[in-house]
């Protein structure tokens, strides 16, 4: 087609695409920050939101307790077991003095020296007395420590048990907040592809179609970039769903419309060779000569062919004679090559006053 407009024409119909560019452009922004915004319609959640949350306070309550107890069970047995290690070595000191002393009383067999005798002994049994009594601190301390870690990890259990439960809850509440925001998407972006649709059938050759063609663009991107994304999988059962259903849409109307082409094709392909050279657009008919097809079935023609004057395909004229020159030249033509006399084309629109489409 842009073989057959204008230098001035061809140059105004890029800058009116860079404006239906532009234009898109802006409205995909805008659609964009629109669609951002939606999920900010449902409230946030979060686990809490769905637990038991007395009983979860008082579980995180408990923890707490019981890790502060544990921490000081194990600084309090820290203390005990040093005592225990000074008492041990306590004792084991005393005990080797008095053997010593022991042994040299053995050697002296010196009488006098059984009240001291009686003394140490006594003493070592006190010594010893405070090493049981610094083993038991010790393991007390143990026994309380052991018990504030195992009261933690049951109330951790517990919460765990809660938060798995919540999550399942949480995560079932996601795919519901999911579900709709992907219906609020749809509502706004479905009435714009529908719109976009009719636009395109009804407007896309308007004056102002820069603007609709940008709308289009705007439509398309918000539907294929905006939403299918967000589409919900569900397993895959949901796209794949969507994906046969879209398919069978667009192959329908595919269909459809080649159907229509072939027989709409069929019906002109009866019409008189006339009424089909002026039912034709110029530039449509300049176009697809441009290419060497038919303008009337768009078939093949070998247009270099100077024997060819008819389509060999539907009939056609393709060539005729300028009526004041005899050149041969092309029967959609407005204007001879040779002479510049009007042609059929021509000479219609001079009798109507009207330029055939």
């Amino acid at each position: 087609m842009s073989k057959t407009l204008r230098l001035t024409e061809k140059w105004m119909q890029r800058g009116l695409w860079l404006v239906a560019l532009v234009f898109a452009s802006f409205l995909i922004g805008l659609g964009g920050t629109v669609v951002g915004d939606l999920p900010r319609v449902e409230q946030a959640l979060s686990l809490d939101d769905f637990m038991d949350k007395p009983a979860a306070t008082g579980l995180r309550g408990s923890i707490r307790a019981g890790e502060l107890a544990e921490r000081d069970a194990e600084a309090a047995l820290e203390q005990a077991q040093l005592k225990r290690r000074v008492a041990q070595a306590d004792s084991a000191a005393a005990r080797e003095t008095f053997n010593n002393w022991l042994s040299t009383r053995r050697a002296t067999q010196l009488s006098e020296q059984d009240p001291e005798l009686v003394a140490r002994t006594r003493a070592l049994d006190g010594l010893k007395a405070g090493e049981r009594a610094a083993g038991m601190a010790a393991e007390t301390q143990q026994q309380a420590a052991l018990d504030a870690r195992q009261s933690t990890v049951r109330e951790r259990r517990s919460l765990a048990e809660m938060e798995q439960a919540a999550q399942q809850t949480l995560n079932a509440e996601y795919r519901r907040v999911e579900l709709r925001v992907f219906v609020y998407r749809l509502a706004l972006t479905l009435p714009l592809l529908a719109l976009a649709g009719w636009l395109f059938a009804k407007k896309r050759k308007s004056t102002y179609w820069p603007f609709v063609w940008g709308f289009i663009l705007f439509a398309l991107f918000a539907f294929f970039v905006e939403l299918v994304p967000y589409l919900p999988s569900y397993g895959g059962y949901v796209r794949y769903i969507v994906g046969i259903v879209l398919t069978v849409l667009v192959g329908r109307q595919a269909i459809v419309a080649l159907n229509g082409y072939l027989e709409k094709q069929k019906l002109a392909e009866q019409l008189p060779d006339a009424q089909r050279r002026e039912e034709l657009s110029y530039d449509t008919a300049l176009a697809r000569l441009s290419i060497s097809v038919c303008p009337g079935c768009e078939r093949p023609v070998d247009l270099k062919n100077p024997e060819i004057d008819f389509c060999p395909h539907c009939g056609i004229g393709l060539h005729d004679r300028c009526p004041a020159c005899t050149t041969r030249k092309s029967a959609f033509a407005k204007h001879c090559h040779a002479c510049g006399v009007p042609g059929e084309r021509g000479m219609q629109a001079r009798q109507t006053g009207v330029v055939p489409a």
